[in-house]
């Protein structure tokens, strides 16, 4: 069966510095794939890659075997089958929640008004931000405003989601109604890629979790085996500050 994704020796600098060193991970239909790894590790380059927000030097992008990395590629239609939720909210502030969910729907995938109207609706039903839908950014928490920005990325209805970072933006009382509302989406068996310090969540979720370093993927498997038995000692040594630092309860 062909992946959704499949990344193959991507390359991506800055300057003279290699972000990304020849990272090779693919993502299956239904699947949750996390990409773990320190500060500056190249994770959320890697997603903005995968959704041809950055140009990469070598290497391809493949969505559904179609090298989407290829110029001669049409990129805008590419993203249009893929949606990314960042570490900042990005809300239009003058538009409420509902119309921050619908606009994309109505004016880039030409959905009647009526129909992204109703969407956007469902959508914030769904991650229980119904009563809040004529409310705008500012009259909303920063979870609630992840939520709608979750709920903006699924109008869409994309063939991958991509989240990166999605609660280092929040105070620490918010990350779990983000997350609970992550857990639901990987249950219903949305393909998503994701960025996450969040590693006992990783753990619950994911299918599989690759450990980024140096700009290369120098461990990948099954989370318990990644986060409970990892082979590579850079791997270990990773877990052992993040178990410092109380992140892998």
């Amino acid at each position: 069966m062909t992946p959704v994704l499949e990344v193959r020796g991507l390359v991506k600098r800055y300057g003279a510095a290699r972000v990304l060193d020849g990272v090779d991970l693919s993502v299956d239909e239904h699947q949750v794939v996390t990409v773990i790894g320190a500060s500056g590790s190249g994770k959320s380059t890697l997603l903005r890659c995968v959704d041809l927000l950055e140009e990469i030097d070598d290497g391809q992008v493949l969505l559904d075997g179609v090298d989407v990395s290829d110029p001669r590629c049409d990129a805008a239609a590419a993203q249009r089958r893929m949606a990314i939720v960042f570490q900042a909210f990005n809300l239009f502030p003058h538009m409420t929640a509902a119309q921050n969910v619908a606009l994309a729907p109505r004016v880039v995938h030409r959905v009647p008004a009526d129909e992204a109207d109703e969407r956007a609706q469902d959508l914030l039903r769904r991650v229980g931000l119904e009563s809040f839908a004529g409310a705008y950014p500012d009259r909303l928490s920063g979870g609630q405003q992840q939520r709608v920005a979750i709920a903006r990325a699924l109008a869409v209805q994309p063939r991958l989601l991509l989240l990166d970072e999605i609660t280092s933006a929040l105070d620490p009382e918010l990350v779990g109604e983000v997350l609970m509302i992550i857990r639901q989406l990987a249950e219903s068996g949305i393909t998503i890629l994701m960025a996450t310090h969040e590693m006992g969540f990783a753990k619950q979720v994911s299918d599989r979790v690759c450990f980024l370093d140096g700009g290369r993927v120098l461990e990948a498997g099954p989370p318990g085996q990644v986060l409970g038995s990892p082979v590579h000692d850079r791997t270990r040594q990773f877990l052992a500050r993040v178990i410092a630092a109380g992140r892998l309860a």
